[in-house]
C-alpha cells in the first residue's frame, strides 16, 4: 500500500512539474543562465524544492535539505555509459568544492537494487537518491526537452535554476558553474 501511495504521489508531482516545466520552457534562458523569474518559474521552483526522494537504502532525502547553498543535480543511470563516465568528474568536483558550500546530488533514473550494487563497487562522496521513472519527467521540467541522460541542473543558493546541460559534463562546464 505504501509503495502504491508513493507511486501515485510521484506521478502527481511529475505531472505538476511537467506543467510548470512547459511554462518555464517557453521562457527558458538561451545562454544557460536562468531567465527572469515569472510566476510559472516560481511555481516550478516551489514544486521542485518540495520534492523528496528515497536513497538507494530507502531513507528519505528531501530537496529542501539542500536549500541555501549552490547545488548541482545530476540525473544518471547505471546503464548509461556517458553517465557512468562523468561520475568521477562530478565526485572530484564535489570533493574540491564542498568547502566552498557546493553540493552535488545524483538522481538515479534506475532501479534501487542496480544503484546499490553500482555504488558498492564505485562509492561516491555525494548523496545519491532514486528518481525512478519519474526522473525523466522531472528532468524535462528543468529544461531537458529530450529527456536524455545524463542531464545536469545547477541551482544557486537562493534555489533558482541557473544552468543546465544535457549530455556529459566537462571540466569547463564545472569551472563555469563554480563561479556561481
Amino acid at each position: 500500500m505504501k509503495r502504491r501511495n508513493l507511486l501515485y504521489g510521484s506521478v502527481a508531482a511529475a505531472a505538476g512539474l511537467a506543467g510548470a516545466g512547459v511554462a518555464w520552457w517557453k521562457n527558458r534562458p538561451q545562454d544557460g543562465l536562468a531567465a527572469p523569474i515569472s510566476s510559472a518559474d516560481a511555481a516550478m521552483d516551489v514544486a521542485f524544492w518540495a520534492l523528496s526522494f528515497d536513497t538507494p537504502d530507502g531513507k528519505a532525502l528531501p530537496m529542501s535539505s539542500f536549500r541555501g547553498k549552490p547545488l548541482l543535480v545530476n540525473f544518471w543511470a547505471t546503464w548509461c555509459p556517458p553517465c557512468v563516465e562523468e561520475l568521477p568528474l562530478l565526485d572530484s568536483f564535489h570533493k574540491n568544492k564542498q568547502s566552498k558550500n557546493w553540493q552535488v546530488l545524483g538522481l538515479a533514473v534506475d532501479q534501487p537494487s542496480a544503484v546499490r550494487k553500482w555504488l558498492q563497487a564505485r562509492p561516491l562522496s555525494f548523496p545519491v537518491a532514486m528518481a525512478g521513472l519519474g526522473g525523466t519527467e522531472l528532468s524535462k521540467s528543468l529544461g531537458n526537452s529530450a529527456g536524455s541522460l545524463p542531464f545536469s541542473a545547477v541551482f544557486g543558493a537562493s534555489g533558482q535554476l541557473l544552468h543546465r546541460k544535457a549530455g556529459k559534463v566537462s571540466s569547463e562546464d564545472l569551472a563555469l558553474w563554480a563561479q556561481v
